[in-house]
Order: structure tokens, then C-alpha cells, then sequence
């Protein structure tokens, strides 16, 4: 694991147990057929979203509305920060799911006074973003699908999203990348930095306190960037 995740783990239901339903019988056509007493199963969400409950570090917001999400063209994500603005291009077309995430979380201010809690400047190069929680483990009460996965490359400038190291764990978590980096086509790549790259440099020239070195690697960085506020247009 090269840590790129979000420190957050998602709780597992009837561990070391089986959980079954009470089972009724009725004869058809000279055959006994089960049928339980359980309700049905709901039907399956939009982007393979699944909602979060009693996780520590979780806010809750509510879903996107990922069944409405505009699926061509572009967004824009302007990040105003204290050192200044950072806007990002998003794919629409590759990537609905993630970008009506990001644009319902901006519209609930959910980023607003946040800041970067972790940079890595060895082995691989990101600024890592979007924990309210300051923790590594904080995000919104859901989880979403992955996406644009095949042929991933995280090249300079690229913008990507965090998980917990499982496929569709994608929340709020995400990354900067400021200079070519090695990683498997396990992160969503969702867009590219248009403006303010080299605000990113400036916080990565400045270094970090190491306080992910002993498990995910990298550290706080020593020039805070925090974000005053986030819009998706």
C-alpha cells in the first residue's frame, strides 16, 4: 500500500456472524419454494454509492444527486486559498460521478476552512486535500464509485481522488500531483490544475513535519494551505 488513502475504514456488518432472514414455505406446481419475511433488497444506487453510519470523522451532508449528474463537458472547481486561488478543469464526460460529488459538497460549504493535511515529497509527489476532520479519516457520510481508472497516468498537474484502499471507496478526500508520479491505475483521476500549480510548488518547496512517515509516509506541510472557500461551476 503506498498510502494515498484516506485513513478512514469502513465498518463491516455481522463480522464472524451469518445473518439470515426467517424463511416461510409454500407448495407450487408439487414443489416446496422458500420465500423470506425479509423486505426486498432497495435497489442499488446511483454511482455504486453507499451511505455511512456511526463513522467517526464523517459529516453528514446527504447524496448527490449522482442519478442527474451531467455526464459531457466540463466543470470548473476554483479552490481561493490562503496563498492564493487554484482553479481545476473537470471531466464531466470521464468522471459524472466524482464531479457532482465535489459539486454538492462546495454547494453544502463542506470544504470551506479546511486545509491540506498531508504532502509527500519522496517516492511520490501529491498534496493530499479535502479532510475537514484534518485527520486523514474524515469525509462525507457516503462513498462513490471509481472511475477512469483504465490507462491512468498521474503526471504533473493532475488531480485525483484518495480512497481507503478499496475499489469505490471514493468520498472527499483528493490529491495534487506537482511533479510525475508512479502510481497504479487505482485513483480516479477527475481533472487537471489550470491555475495556481505553483501555489502547490511553494507549499511542496517548503516540506513537511513527517507525521505520516512511520505508515502512510510524507507529513503536515510546514506552509499551511487552507481553503477559504469552494465553488463548482
Amino acid at each position: 500500500m503506498i498510502g494515498l488513502i484516506s485513513a478512514a475504514v469502513v465498518g463491516v456488518l455481522c463480522l464472524g456472524a451469518v445473518c439470515v432472514g426467517l424463511v416461510s414455505y409454500y407448495l407450487s406446481e408439487g414443489r416446496i419454494v422458500p420465500t423470506s419475511d425479509d423486505p426486498p433488497p432497495p435497489a442499488p444506487l446511483a454511482c455504486a454509492a453507499t451511505r455511512l453510519q456511526g463513522q467517526p470523522d464523517t459529516r453528514t451532508v446527504g447524496l448527490p444527486d449522482f442519478d442527474g449528474a451531467p455526464r459531457s463537458g466540463t466543470a470548473t472547481m476554483r479552490l481561493d486559498t490562503n496563498l492564493g486561488t487554484i482553479v481545476i478543469t473537470m471531466d464531466r464526460a470521464k468522471t459524472p460521478c466524482t464531479v457532482a460529488s465535489f459539486h454538492h459538497l462546495a454547494e453544502q460549504r463542506f470544504f470551506d476552512g479546511s486545509s491540506c493535511h498531508r504532502l509527500v515529497t519522496e517516492g511520490i509527489f501529491v498534496l493530499q486535500c479535502g479532510d475537514p476532520s484534518g485527520t486523514g479519516r474524515g469525509g462525507p457520510d457516503y462513498r462513490f464509485a471509481d472511475e477512469n481508472l483504465s490507462g491512468a497516468v498521474y503526471t504533473r498537474g493532475v488531480v485525483a481522488m484518495a480512497n481507503t484502499g478499496e475499489p469505490n471507496t471514493n468520498g472527499s478526500q483528493f490529491f495534487i500531483i506537482f511533479r510525475d508520479t508512479e502510481l497504479p491505475p487505482a485513483y480516479t483521476p477527475f481533472g487537471t490544475v489550470t491555475t495556481g500549480l505553483d501555489i502547490v510548488d511553494r507549499v511542496a518547496a517548503g516540506g513537511h513535519d513527517n507525521s505520516y512517515g512511520s505508515s502512510a509516509g510524507g507529513g503536515a506541510p510546514n506552509i499551511p494551505i487552507t481553503f477559504q472557500s469552494v465553488t463548482v461551476s
